[in-house]
């Protein structure tokens, strides 16, 4: 199968073109797409699996899932950007997630991000260089009797502390 052209208008005018998926991430969307496009609200559906499949949301494959589902490419672009769940870029091997939520906030958990942070030098949805960990902030991991509560990989941690969580990145290999 011939790979989609690129879009005539960038969806980031400013930003350099976006190429156009490869052949084999092509036809593994169109499948993708053809499984879903006969359910009521395919969109999110189709998004979780791209996401399953590739570990983010290809911004080549938005404009190739809006024209299957007649939508807009900004609708799509604004859902894959509305929720933090969905990325543009990959992660890294392990992703520490800091709860933001009201709960958290209210037992220090903008102290404990920064500090965090400032230790690990990275900000929210950074990538360290080599790959190894992305931070990125979550809106309730249901801990509230435990906040501040914060998450690495499967693993939920309660009261976490700058402590813990750095030692907890460092380890992460």
């Amino acid at each position: 199968m011939k790979p989609a052209p690129p879009d005539p208008v960038p969806l980031r005018p400013n930003a350099p073109p976006v190429p156009p998926l490869d052949p084999a991430r092509a036809e593994r969307l169109d499948d993708i797409i053809a499984r879903h496009a006969g359910q009521e609200g395919p969109l999110l559906p189709i998004l979780h699996e791209v996401q399953a499949e590739w570990g983010m949301i290809p911004e080549a494959a938005q404009p190739v899932i809006a024209r299957a589902l007649g939508l807009a490419r900004a609708e799509v672009h604004g859902v894959v950007s509305f929720y933090h769940d969905f990325r543009e870029a990959p992660a890294g091997r392990h992703v520490l997630r800091i709860c933001r939520a009201e709960a958290c906030q209210a037992m220090g958990a903008d102290a404990l991000a920064a500090r965090v942070q400032a230790a690990l030098g990275l900000d929210w949805h950074a990538t360290t260089p080599d790959g190894r960990l992305t931070l990125e902030p979550v809106f309730c991991l249901g801990l509230c009797a435990c906040a501040p509560a914060a998450q690495m990989g499967d693993r939920l941690v309660g009261r976490a502390t700058p402590e813990r969580l750095v030692t907890l990145a460092g380890e992460a290999r």
